[in-house]
């Protein structure tokens, strides 16, 4: 059995955020004051954590949210940042700076709900959820690639230090690897990814999660805390499980949009 985690982060606030208008891919809005102070309090919170690989979004929104949680890290702060387009936000074509509202008005003149209408030239919710599938086949091919080859040079089973820096700040509970030592002789993590990304897409991640991957989710999660918009610099964590000679992963989440880290932040009034 071959296992990684994977710690899904959404940027920090902008100033379009807060005044609730769509951003998407068109406009490049950098952090406000909170967002900056939301990315250095979740920097803080994961500054114990040990990640292996670092992949953001290529919009300025993500790339100084990882550039701020990076500079508080004890373990990560000169890892290199691959920047991808595929972690990019949905596209809201002609609805790109407009208020939300009146992408509602347009869906609602269209006989349909947000977030299912499309805009014209938006992405529909099947090609961002693509998008997120397309690169995490990519992640685990890469994270399956680089354990076998470091099975091939080193006798040494992979650390337990990437998993207890994980389980000191997220409730991992059965998917710790302590107790799956005890219980079933699983190895420890071979990896630990951080993805900082956008709320719209880490919407449509969590959907082919958990329609595609059948991704078990903590039972006290409700179905609308699963459909829900992450906050600004919400976390969400997978241990994600390869079996031999198995092509499918299967997933645990261990915690959906966590923003225990955002109490003190300050808001900009």
């Amino acid at each position: 059995m071959t296992r990684f985690a994977l710690t899904v982060v959404r940027h920090g606030e902008t100033r379009l955020n807060k005044e609730k208008i769509l951003q998407g891919q068109g406009i490049d809005e950098p952090l406000s004051e909170t967002g900056f102070k939301q990315a250095a309090a979740a920097g803080i919170f994961l500054n114990n954590v040990k990640f292996t690989h670092v992949f953001s979004s290529d919009l300025m929104r993500t790339k100084q949210t990882v550039h701020g949680i990076l500079e508080k890290s004890k373990f990560c702060k000169d890892m290199t940042v691959k920047y991808d387009s595929r972690l990019r936000e949905r596209k809201y074509g002609v609805a790109e700076g407009w208020p939300l509202s009146e992408l509602r008005a347009m869906a609602k003149a269209a006989g349909q709900e947000c977030p299912v209408f499309t805009p014209p030239g938006g992405e529909t919710l099947d090609q961002v959820k693509m998008r997120g599938k397309d690169f995490f086949e990519f992640l685990c091919q890469l994270i399956l690639k680089e354990a076998g080859q470091n099975e091939q040079f080193s006798q040494e089973a992979p650390s337990d230090c990437l998993e207890s820096s994980l389980a000191e700040i997220f409730p991992l509970g059965k998917n710790c690897a302590s107790k799956f030592h005890s219980d079933s002789g699983a190895p420890g993590l071979v990896a630990s990814v951080l993805v900082v990304s956008h709320g719209a897409y880490m919407r449509s991640l969590l959907d082919y999660f958990l329609t595609d991957l059948k991704c078990s989710f903590p039972v006290t999660l409700s179905r609308s805390e699963l459909t829900s918009v992450s906050p600004n610099t919400g976390m969400s964590v997978f241990i994600i499980n390869f079996e031999k000679g198995e092509v499918k992963p299967t997933a645990q989440c261990v915690c959906v949009n966590l923003q225990g880290h955002l109490t003190g932040v300050t808001k900009t009034h």
